[in-house]
């Protein structure tokens, strides 16, 4: 009886939780934790839903023993917020987070080499942990990118610029080309004062050295505002605007990012349905 860890892996990483309990849990599988114990297929799937709403669960094994009907692994966990998260066990979470947590757990298999417990513990947040450049190919890498788009989205200063290097390039057609990360921010300080940019990716392919993304943004404003960046808005007036991102990445950082339109804005006066 022996647990394919790196299919479970790869599984476990596409963030499917579904697919992953259906595949690789008996339904009478049980999980034991320092927060409480779910039984069979319908409390596991609860308990994941739960905790990956809003954060993404991106494991990297670093050492795996395994016997017949038995598997030992120490795995690095890296958590990444796209919303906040309050209540998260490793502590207050918000979109653009990323906290790491050493987990040591077995897997129980049955005679058809599913898993029927899983017993796991952990040692502190950020204790004893490995580290990923930020950015890159790696799963864990491609959610800190979905993660940094929503600290983007949500307009928060304090967390978005953290993803650039100092002396990262901006080149956004329609407005110039911004040099510095904080050329960067005091482009869209003033702006996101009355106007909300909502990043939503529809494809993300990733290198080591570079993230092709096609998004759409979705411009809300906050407020009127005769003298915004599109022109005069009323609260409430919504653009949509699809691109194709390119970003250059340097030490796991974005070094370079040139925005090129994919097809032409959508404006939606405020009060009209899309």
């Amino acid at each position: 009886m022996k647990l394919d860890y790196q299919a479970y892996e790869a599984l476990f990483n596409t963030g499917d939780d579904e697919a992953l309990v259906e595949r690789f849990f008996a339904p009478t599988c049980r999980m034991v934790s320092a927060n409480g114990v779910r039984e069979g297929h319908g409390g596991l799937k609860a308990f994941l839903a739960w905790a990956h709403d809003g954060v993404r669960e991106v494991m990297r094994p670093q050492r795996v023993l395994s016997d017949d009907g038995i598997l030992f692994a120490e795995v690095d966990m890296d958590f990444h917020a796209t919303k906040e998260r309050t209540d998260f066990p490793f502590g207050h979470l918000f979109p653009g987070d990323l906290v790491t947590v050493k987990f040591f757990v077995t897997y129980t298999l049955d005679e058809a080499g599913r898993i029927v417990e899983l017993k796991s513990m952990t040692w502190p947040p950020e204790k004893g942990v490995t580290r990923l450049p930020r950015l890159g190919a790696h799963p864990s890498q491609v959610a800190a990118f979905l993660s940094y788009g929503a600290a983007f989205s949500n307009a928060d200063f304090e967390r978005w610029p953290k993803f650039y290097t100092d002396d990262m390039v901006f080149s956004l057609h329609a407005f110039g080309i911004f040099k510095g990360r904080q050329a960067i921010v005091d482009f869209y300080l003033p702006v996101f004062a009355y106007l909300r940019e909502t990043v939503e990716f529809e494809r993300v392919e990733a290198t080591d050295d570079h993230i092709r993304a096609v998004a759409t943004s979705r411009f809300t404003a906050l407020r009127d505002e005769a003298a915004s960046v599109f022109g005069p808005l009323k609260q409430g007036d919504v653009i949509l605007a699809p691109v194709i991102a390119d970003y250059t990445l340097r030490g796991g950082l974005i070094s370079r990012i040139e925005i090129t339109r994919n097809g032409e804005r959508v404006f939606i006066p405020a009060g009209e349905t899309e």
